[in-house]
Formats: structure tokens, C-alpha cells, sequence
């Protein structure tokens, strides 16, 4: 261990502000205070409201729709660079524009590897996520990434629903090797749900590759976006002869229809991570299940230059529940 540790800092963006309060409570000090000001044309200027001279940064926010909340957090690591933090930590619990990580089509960017590089520029020293929709991503950095994993929260989760015939399902082939994981963990099964798209956020066909006749499905995805995936493969399993189905998912992003999607879907209920916060409302199937112990953990192995691997030893410590 090093004799010298730089003094760290937690400050948040306005969008993750939910999620950094409870990942410094976990950390054992209170969130960085900051100020948005904005101007009457939209434009804001986020500034830093405590010396962070020398300090270790990190600065949390998902990256989610809109375009201001990856602004916002790019404001921020300039900002803490120009006021001679020692290092700055871009804490990014949902990665956003992620699925843009290759060239699917002429003339397209590629989006991911854009963010990575402005990143980069700003000044950030390190990048702290979770659930890449493409771990490839992690290449696309000059500069550490640490990428979390969601196993250490849905595992213990899954165990204690205790469920007599456990079935894991991928939603589509995309999903195949993190259900593959997940299946190994807990000595189960898995089945596909094989999909093909008219155009984006729309499914033309689906079909499922395995028998799932008398068993608990659960079906496990990175992103809930519309829902529209992850409905019409649990009601297709249900038609196959499924006992239940239920569902976990890392980011909630829930655009469009997606709440009503899922409260009017056949799923008994799925859990969802808070790197991105949900509507306020009564939602009788959607459980939240936070992540704060694990980035707070996270943080604080970086900081004191500890193993990252380490915290994805499955526990039920991790498991924390938001009524």
C-alpha cells in the first residue's frame, strides 16, 4: 500500500445526483457540492463549489438522453482539471450512445468510440462504468476503464426469489454470452429468443430456440429501452408453456411506452438497476435494485489502488432493494 493517498472527492452531475448522494453515504462522506447555472438561451456552466486541489475526482453521471447530461459531465472533468485536481474519474454508471459501436450501415459513426475520445481530450484520467452494452468498448480508451458487473446484483437476487425450475433466457442473440454467465453462477439452463428487426425499436419476428415448458423463465438483458423486446419474449415464452417468467435488466432506460409495456406484459416482474432513475409512480412489476455499494466499493479500490476484480465475487451483501 502506497504511503501516500490523495484525498477523495465525490461530486455528481445533475442527472446522477439521486445515485451519487447514496454512493457517498456508502463511500462514508457527504457528495461535493456543485452549481448549475443557466443562461436564458438553455446554455448552463456547471462549476465545482470546493477546492479540489491534488485531490482524487470522480464525478458522477449517466450519460442518458439528453445530449446535456454527457455536456454536463465533459463541463465538470474541465473543470476539475483546471482546478489542479490530481486526478479526475469519469463515474458513468450508464454508458450512453454504447450501442453505437460499430459501423452497421454506410455512413454512420461510430458513436461510443466519439465519446471515448472527447473523454480523453477533457482530461479524464479513468473511466468507471457498468454492463457495456458492447465490452468491446473498453478498447476504445487510451486510458483505464473499470467495468463493473451487475452478476454481483442479480445473482444474489435471483437466488432468493427461489425458484423451482429456473430457466435463464437471452431476449435476442446479442444477450447470449452475459445469460451464458449468469447461467454458470447459478447451474442453470438457458434458452434464445432469436428476433429480427424491421427497423430499430421494432421486432418483425421472434422465435424461441429451446424448450421451456413448465419453468421459471427469467430473462436477463443490459438495456430496457422500449420494452418491446423484453414483452414480446416473455409472452412468447409464456406460449410456449412457461410456468412464469420474470425479468432483469442493468440500465432502465424506458422510453416511449416502455412503463406501460411492462406493467401490461405477462412478466410477473422485472428488477432494473438505478444507474438511471425511473419516473416517479406506482409500478406494481418493476423492482429497483441499487448499485451504490458496488460503485462506492469500486471507488474506493481505485482510490487506494485495490483490486476491482475482487467485487465481483458473488454476495448478497450487494443486494440492496428500493420500495
Amino acid at each position: 500500500m502506497p504511503s501516500f493517498i490523495n484525498k477523495v472527492k465525490i461530486f455528481s452531475g445533475s442527472a446522477s445526483k439521486y445515485l451519487a448522494e447514496k454512493i457517498s453515504r456508502n463511500y462514508g462522506q457527504n457528495l461535493g457540492t456543485t452549481t448549475l447555472s443557466k443562461f436564458s438561451d438553455g446554455e448552463f456552466q456547471p462549476s465545482l463549489d470546493e477546492s479540489v486541489r491534488g485531490c482524487d475526482v470522480f464525478i458522477v453521471q449517466s450519460t442518458m438522453p439528453p445530449a446535456d447530461n454527457l455536456m454536463e459531465l465533459l463541463q465538470l472533468i474541465d473543470a476539475a482539471k483546471r482546478a489542479s485536481a490530481h486526478k479526475v474519474v469519469a463515474v458513468m454508471p450508464y454508458f450512453g450512445l454504447a450501442r453505437q459501436d460499430r459501423k452497421d450501415k454506410p455512413r454512420v459513426p461510430i458513436s461510443s468510440k466519439m465519446v471515448a475520445n472527447i473523454l480523453t481530450a477533457v482530461g479524464a484520467d479513468r473511466v468507471m462504468t457498468m454492463d457495456l452494452h458492447a465490452p468491446q468498448i473498453q478498447g476504445f480508451f487510451d486510458i483505464p476503464v473499470d467495468h463493473l458487473d451487475s452478476t454481483v446484483v442479480f445473482i444474489p437476487y435471483i437466488k432468493n426469489l427461489q425458484l423451482d425450475n429456473l430457466l435463464l433466457a437471452a431476449p435476442d442473440v446479442g444477450a447470449t454470452k452475459r445469460v451464458r454467465e449468469f447461467a454458470k453462477y447459478l447451474g442453470a439452463e438457458m434458452v434464445i429468443c432469436d428476433k429480427a428487426r424491421k427497423r430499430a425499436n421494432e421486432i418483425a419476428s421472434m422465435t424461441v430456440i429451446g424448450d421451456v415448458e413448465g419453468k421459471d423463465v427469467v430473462l436477463i438483458d443490459d438495456i430496457c429501452d422500449t420494452a418491446n423486446t423484453l414483452c414480446k419474449a416473455a409472452a412468447l415464452i409464456k406460449e410456449k408453456g412457461a410456468k412464469s417468467v420474470r425479468a432483469v435488466c442493468t440500465h432502465p432506460v424506458l422510453s416511449g411506452n416502455a412503463y406501460e409495456n411492462l406493467e401490461n406484459s405477462v412478466l410477473e416482474e422485472i428488477a432494473l438497476c438505478d444507474t438511471i432513475p425511473l419516473k416517479a409512480g406506482n409500478y406494481k412489476k418493476i423492482k429497483v435494485l441499487s448499485v451504490d455499494s458496488l460503485f462506492s466499493n469500486a471507488i474506493r479500490n481505485v482510490s487506494e489502488f485495490g483490486s476491482i476484480s475482487s467485487l465481483f465475487n458473488i454476495s448478497d451483501s450487494y443486494q440492496k432493494e428500493l420500495i
